[in-house]
């Protein structure tokens, strides 16, 4: 819940490139099994110069578990068959925190958030003044940086505020500049210039579709908030073509207050919107159909649908999440994973109607897991009584003091931003955090009692700094760092059984499966991997040099095994 102020090496395959055959996107899309069977030794080559195209798929909360439970219980569906021709890499893990904008944000930098800035999608900055300041006089104080759904002219509305009727069926007529439905209000304010921080400006490195710019190649990108205009990186030339509806907006034929991740099939519902948007762009149009521009050389989109079925107890007359034991997924799960599995069997037949399956990578990932996945071991705590504690605790130790802790974000794991940054105070709020239990309750709504605030580690203060790499002055990231127990979820009430952004296995193993055109035989990849690395990949499978990227270079991230060598170290 957040709160505002207050390996060894798997085996080696051939050195050259290697690349989705026409023949794995055919049987996939037409549903009749390839010529080839599922080989883990042989791979094919093929001439860099035949990669035109890089689909990039990410399917938010889906674990590498849940890939292999689905290619198992329906082998021939078009996820088991991709599987089948594919490299995948069973042993990836997100970025830490493992949250959708540090996730995704690797994905398209090669940079982890010590690189790249982006700790989570809403943090506090103490380099910077608050959203709307004019005058900037004096040292920052510090302030939100929300670079989410806070940022829109209008949250409420699927459009951002643009002003759209007939929503949602118009949708596809949103923007394709998220700069027009934004709010330069509710930026964070850069203190040496006092001009609002757009989400690109935020960002500290370039991204692979600024690399793809600079090399005359066309980029679009969908995503579930317009914040993601960060994707533009700092240069702002990077998506050409932007799809952002709001998913945080009023679900249309809902309850007020209800948005599109409050039920399972208006998530679905949303996310086929912006499937409409990716088949548009494979037919050479853009997001709208408005407009012929050509396929894109990098474009995708993300899915929340599996994301809001773990996340939710029940919805539509379904049971959420997984069943006892936390291996197998409950119904609205299945109902989830069987609609990926549509949606991505479109989008392959619509590559391979258009004669573009020679041309064309497929890479599916996700953002983030999500954690727990066995419901007998969630304890949902609510983190507002602890932070309450920790200042009421802090202000009897020192009259006439403020509020110490000044901004949280608390999912399954808790960042901190203190107003006091000295070693002193973090310490005092480590101390109290491992001093103290909290309240909860479980799956069956029941009380529970969590010791130590939930927390199985606190690293505070410069020990924070230390564990992201960063020198205990660098202003963005948090102060006091948590990482949870297993099963603890800080949230309010009694309606979510499942969440992200902390270090759980759960949360950070997630699959990463690349389709490559003749690739007859896939391969099982068991080294250790990260989704950074689908960014320099990327760039090497379109002939470009991954160490354009500039978090490659300082993080000597390296192309993904099986894909050939040239990036890192």
């Amino acid at each position: 819940m957040r709160t505002g102020p207050i390996r060894r090496a798997g085996a080696a395959v051939a050195s050259a490139t290697v690349v989705l055959g026409s023949a794995a996107l055919a049987s996939a899309a037409t549903g009749h099994p390839a010529l080839a069977t599922h080989d883990h030794s042989a791979l094919a080559t093929h001439d860099d110069s035949s990669i035109k195209h890089v689909l990039l798929i990410s399917v938010d909360g889906l674990h590498q578990q849940d890939l292999a439970w689905y290619v198992r219980a329906f082998p021939n569906s078009v996820l088991a068959k991709l599987e089948r021709h594919g490299l995948e890499y069973s042993g990836a893990i997100t970025p830490f925190p493992s949250d959708s904008s540090p996730g995704m944000t690797g994905q398209v930098t090669g940079g982890d958030p010590r690189v790249t800035g982006v700790y989570y999608d809403d943090t506090w900055n103490h380099d910077v003044f608050p959203a709307g300041t004019t005058n900037c006089s004096g040292p920052a104080p510090g302030g939100e940086a929300a670079y989410e759904e806070a940022l829109d002219k209008n949250s409420n509305s699927l459009d951002a505020g643009q002003g759209l009727t007939g929503l949602p069926g118009s949708i596809l007529r949103m923007t394709g500049d998220p700069l027009d439905v934004l709010n330069p209000a509710a930026m964070p304010v850069n203190a040496k210039t006092c001009k609002p921080v757009y989400p690109n400006q935020y960002l500290k490195v370039n991204t692979i579709f600024n690399v793809a710019r600079d090399h005359g190649l066309r980029t679009a990108w969908s995503d579930k908030h317009p914040a993601y205009q960060m994707f533009d990186g700092p240069s702002g030339n990077g998506v050409q073509d932007f799809f952002t509806p709001e998913i945080n907006s009023q679900a249309t034929g809902y309850p007020a207050g209800k948005d599109w991740t409050s039920d399972n099939a208006a998530t679905m519902r949303y996310d086929s919107y912006k499937v409409r948007a990716i088949l548009n762009e494979i037919d050479g149009y853009d997001h709208s159909r408005a407009h012929h521009v050509g396929v894109p050389a990098i474009f995708g989109t993300n899915f929340q649908t599996v994301s809001t079925a773990q996340k939710l107890p029940t919805s539509d007359g379904l049971t959420g999440g997984y069943l006892p034991g936390g291996t197998v997924p409950g119904p609205l799960l299945v109902r989830a994973l069987n609609y990926i599995n549509t949606e991505v069997a479109a989008m392959v037949s619509e590559i391979h109607a258009r004669g573009l399956a020679s041309s064309t990578v497929l890479i599916l990932s996700a953002k983030h897991g999500q954690s727990p996945t066995d419901p007998a071991t969630l304890a949902r705590v609510p983190d507002g009584p602890i932070i309450g504690a920790i200042n009421a605790a802090w202000k009897a130790a020192h009259p006439g003091a403020g509020d110490l802790v000044i901004f949280s974000t608390d999912d399954d794991g808790m960042l901190l931003w203190l107003s006091d940054r000295s070693q002193a105070a973090a310490g005092f709020v480590k101390r109290y955090l491992l001093m103290h239990s909290a309240a909860g309750n479980n799956i069956s709504g029941n009380p529970v009692t969590v010791p130590e605030s939930g927390l199985k580690k606190v690293y505070a203060g410069e020990a924070s700094a230390d564990f992201f790499g960063v020198p205990a002055s660098e202003p963005r990231h948090p102060d006091i760092l948590g990482i949870a127990q297993h099963g603890v979820v800080y949230t309010g009430g009694k309606g979510k059984i499942a969440e992200h952004g902390g270090d759980d296995q759960q949360d950070r193993n997630v699959p990463i499966l690349v389709v490559l055109p003749g690739l007859e035989h896939g391969r099982a990849i068991d080294a250790p991997v990260e989704t950074t690395q689908i960014a320099p990949t990327i760039l090497k499978l379109l002939g470009l040099n991954p160490r354009d990227l500039q978090a490659v270079r300082i993080e000597h991230t390296r192309v993904l095994p099986g894909i050939g060598e040239g990036a890192g170290r």
